[in-house]
């Protein structure tokens, strides 16, 4: 291990995963991604290889079988695991953030049945927010859960009967075809009033499917897998609901209309989450690079040698260190049960960026061989730009970024 992305002030049982989760990453993953990755197959063996060291559970608390860990804890084993393969670290995030949301916004009910088999893998999670229309705009959001309380009065069973059925179409869903539970964001006019803003009216609910494609349960349907240029190997997919009915007990927290805050609050741990996804990319390509060029000569000797290549090389470190550095405090703030959503945005932000830079950088130090199939660099190329629209758009960082900056540096009086 060289000498960058090292975090200070961590626990003996946090180097130890760490040291575990690496171990595993430079046996189980590195060897096989690229080969795996350009066949577009899910990596089944490694999944199971994580479940078994505890992965899927690491920030469910131990109450439900889980290690009870730290959002930082979590962000440093992402950043190893996506230096072994993004897809991989994407497979886990969006188990994570369905599990933390139920962690935070669950019925004990909810937390009780689903926590204990998420943190053994057995129920795997993906969510759903966006739809093919709207991009970055969750409050345009036009799929639809309506209240069908087969024909009781509603007060009645306000609390665990009834059912909603829901409509509409929605898209980019990582694990979408194998998770087991969906989290989706639905628009629910019930109980609001006519002219409620867009973003007060919607709710989340917890879909329970088979793995798979096609009509998976009656009303929910799963296409098929999108092709995508890179962050192969993960099913991404579209969900269409047709007349899709759930359970009113299946709303996350049991009250309608809370959506919104409970998805954005999943969706900031999902930003350190890309952060660290960002900075494991950065440190694989720069590993890549300073290797290469201490090999590859030109005019006598090795290209790292030439300044022009240190420069790139200095870089390129540089970039790596300050991304991980950016990424360790947004965690850090996470956990002390601060308010981090100005803090994530910069991580997440800046680490996709430089993440963008540094590969390229590793990429020219490649020369020709950048552009074969059979260096690893390749793979890395392709999938950099999936982390500048991941999470909200590199743009929408700067949108959060700017409006949390006025709010602290507004000018009094």
């Amino acid at each position: 291990m060289g000498r960058l992305a090292q975090t200070d002030g961590l626990t003996d049982v946090q180097q130890e995963i760490l040291s575990t989760v690496r171990d595993f990453v430079d046996k189980e993953i590195i060897p096989v991604a690229t080969g795996l990755e350009h066949r577009d197959e899910y990596p089944s063996q490694i999944v199971e290889g994580l479940k078994d060291l505890g992965v899927f559970g690491l920030m469910i608390p131990e109450e439900y079988g889980g290690l009870g860990e730290s959002l930082l804890t979590y962000a440093l084993c992402v950043e190893e695991i996506a230096r072994g393969w993004m897809s991989v670290s994407g497979i886990i995030n969006t188990h994570f953030i369905v599990a933390y949301m139920l962690k935070q916004h669950g019925t004990q009910e909810q937390k009780d049945y689903f926590l204990p088999k998420m943190a053994a893998g057995e129920i795997r999670g993906a969510f759903s927010m966006s739809e093919p229309g709207l991009g970055s705009d969750v409050s345009a959001i036009t799929s639809k859960g309506v209240r069908d309380d087969g024909g009781t009065s509603r007060s009645s069973e306000a609390e665990s009967g009834g059912e909603y059925v829901l409509t509409g179409q929605k898209m980019w869903l990582t694990n979408g075809g194998t998770s087991t539970l969906v989290a989706v964001l639905c628009r629910t006019d019930e109980g609001h009033p006519e002219g409620t803003a867009p973003h007060k009216s919607m709710t989340t609910f917890l879909i329970e499917k088979e793995p798979g494609f096609g009509e998976v349960k009656p009303g929910l349907t799963i296409p098929g897998k999108i092709d995508k240029m890179g962050y192969k190997g993960v099913d991404t997919t579209e969900l269409i609901m047709d007349g899709l009915r759930v359970p009113a007990d299946r709303v996350l927290g049991g009250v309608t209309g809370r959506g919104f805050y409970q998805m954005m609050d999943g969706v900031e741990v999902g930003r350190v989450n890309v952060a660290a996804r960002g900075c494991g990319v950065a440190q694989r390509a720069f590993e890549l690079g300073v290797s290469y060029a201490q090999q590859r000569q030109t005019f006598g000797k090795p290209i790292a040698q030439h300044q022009a290549i240190q420069f790139k090389l200095a870089e390129m470190g540089t970039k790596v260190e300050a991304a991980h550095a950016m990424m360790v405090n947004a965690a850090r703030k996470k956990d002390s049960g601060r308010r981090n959503d100005l803090e994530a945005g910069m991580a997440k932000y800046l680490a996709s960026e430089y993440c963008k830079e540094v590969v390229e950088d590793a990429f020219r130090i490649h020369g020709g061989y950048g552009f074969s199939k059979e260096y690893e660099i390749e793979r890395l190329y392709r999938e950099a730009p999936m982390l500048l629209i991941g999470e909200g758009t590199a743009e929408i960082q700067k949108m959060i970024i700017g409006r949390r900056l006025l709010e602290e540096y507004r000018i009094q009086g």
